[in-house]
């Protein structure tokens, strides 16, 4: 689209999660007026570490905000996947992209704070639930919110997570799937990681259907401690104790059980897992979908948050390169759902230490007792 028409354009984000916020940057940079629309009244992100990925971290790069990212991150070089007691099972190095090699481990907070905190004053709005969204005969859409405003813009990008409510009216009625696990999600300090925390790169252990994985924020004096367990519970915040936590990592490693037993159960965020079904179509003529709202995916892959900024940068990249924005919300689908649906597949594959080389494809598992 020519400069002129994408400064005239009118934008609202729905929801400042990463995806919204990540689309708000990436938008606002093309000149467009953006607005940015979330329902909580205050942000606050709680629980555990996330991996930005090199590719992610270009991004940032390409929008003049690395520096502000990287500098609340501990760069990694690999992960490591090991079996319940230690064995090694599969290393690799993170895939470069460009000069850029590390993954950089971030504690969801902080990374939130990060991307707000590059955005315009006054793009933000807080307390803005959204009730629904319509179309207009003429192009556009009017957002109606649960405080009694609305909003009319020519563009409408629906970033408002699992649950979206952009998705439900316009796109799919399906409900999130249940994945049969539960997320336990903490941060606790290096000191209290039992001397697991060597360095900066992410290790996983699995067995008996159980994943425990350990992602350093050593810049924080920190660790994140997430355990995902199989359970057939599918209340979306279900009551788990202590001895819950204890009987999933029954056999582990023991410094990982004693981690376990150590836990202040007033810290851990626990969640059922849940995805959803890929979605058909992304876009009508003004309203798009990105992130989890698009193609929430299971956290096995580590990929949610990446592929979320990802749409952000290829919906801006579509409006540059495409004659109009219908064009541009075409071209934006075609180039992100094939990928997303992918790794909505791969990330619902079992994790088995035979089926590692599955859930990575292309990156060969280590031989067994290989360093």
């Amino acid at each position: 689209m020519q400069l002129s028409d994408l400064e005239n354009l009118k934008i609202a984000v729905v929801g400042a999660g990463y995806g919204g916020a990540a689309a708000a940057k990436a938008l606002s940079l093309l000149g467009a007026q953006v607005d940015v629309y979330e329902q909580a009244s205050r942000i606050r992100e709680v629980g555990a570490g996330i991996g930005l990925r090199p590719s992610t971290m270009n991004r940032f790069r390409e929008w003049g905000v690395f520096d502000a990212i990287a500098g609340v991150t501990s760069p990694s070089d690999y992960f490591e996947i090991l079996t319940a007691t230690g064995d090694p099972i599969m290393k690799e190095a993170w895939p470069a992209d460009g000069e850029q090699v590390h993954t950089h481990l971030i504690h969801r907070g902080d990374f939130i704070d990060a991307l707000l905190g590059v955005l315009p004053e006054g793009m933000v709005h807080l307390g803005h639930k959204l009730e629904s969204v319509e179309e207009k005969g003429e192009g556009g859409a009017i957002l109606t919110f649960a405080n009694g405003t609305t909003a009319e813009a020519d563009l409408v990008v629906g970033a408002d997570g699992i649950k979206s409510v952009v998705r439900h009216q316009l796109f799919s009625r399906q409900p999130p799937v249940f994945s049969g696990e539960h997320a336990y999600r903490t941060v606790i300090s290096t000191d209290a990681a039992q001397g697991m925390v060597v360095d900066d790169n992410l290790r996983m252990y699995i067995g008996r259907g159980t994943k425990v994985y350990l992602l350093p924020l050593r810049h924080r004096g920190q660790v994140s401690f997430d355990i995902t367990a199989l359970d057939p519970d599918g209340t979306w915040a279900p009551q788990v104790t202590k001895e819950d936590l204890l009987k999933t990592v029954e056999g582990f490693d023991e410094r990982l059980v004693a981690i376990t037993r150590d836990l202040d159960m007033d810290t851990v965020n626990i969640r059922a897992v849940y995805d959803i079904d890929p979605v058909d179509t992304w876009h009508t003529d003004s309203v798009v979908l990105v992130g989890d709202a698009a193609h929430s995916m299971l956290h096995h892959q580590g990929q949610g948050a990446n592929s979320a900024i990802e749409d952000g940068g290829a919906l801006a990249d579509a409006l540059k390169q495409a004659d109009s924005l219908k064009e541009a919300l075409a071209l934006y689908q075609a180039t992100r759902k094939p990928v997303t649906d992918e790794l909505q597949h791969i990330s619902r594959q079992g994790w088995t230490a035979e089926e590692i080389n599955e859930v990575f494809p292309g990156q060969k598992p280590a031989a067994a007792g290989q360093e």
